[in-house]
């Protein structure tokens, strides 16, 4: 079932969301000073390529302190329009009952985009 839903996101516009975020990863990585950034953003491209299946969580079930720092200057500096795109996408998606499944990836994707420091993606 993941694998068809994997598809069906690909085709509808996961591919196109996942070399977004690809690029501005890579224009991240480009500075320095980028670079927690742009890994954050390689690590949204890998869910937002093929969400279905994945589950994102907390590293060892907790966040230290830089993490929580990060995700602070994170939110400040885009993070929330990011987050609350998906969150919006999400919910247009659950209007329909076959776009539930669709809605719930949206919103995985909102969390990660909201704090992605200290969170892991496991399949």
């Amino acid at each position: 079932m993941s694998f068809l839903g994997n598809l069906i996101w690909i085709v509808f516009g996961g591919l196109i969301m996942a070399i977004g975020y690809l690029l501005l990863g890579v224009a991240y990585c480009i500075t320095i000073i980028g670079i927690p950034v742009g890994l954050q953003l390689f690590k949204m491209a890998g869910l937002s390529f093929c969400p279905f299946g994945r589950v994102v969580t907390d590293r060892n079930g907790q966040m230290g302190c830089w993490s929580l720092f990060l995700n602070i200057l994170w939110i400040v500096f885009g993070g929330i329009e990011m987050a609350l795109t998906h969150a919006v996408l999400g919910l247009i998606f659950c209007i329909t009952i076959v776009g539930i499944p669709f809605g719930k990836q949206h919103f995985k994707l909102a969390v990660l985009a909201l704090m992605p420091f200290g969170k892991v993606i496991h399949t």
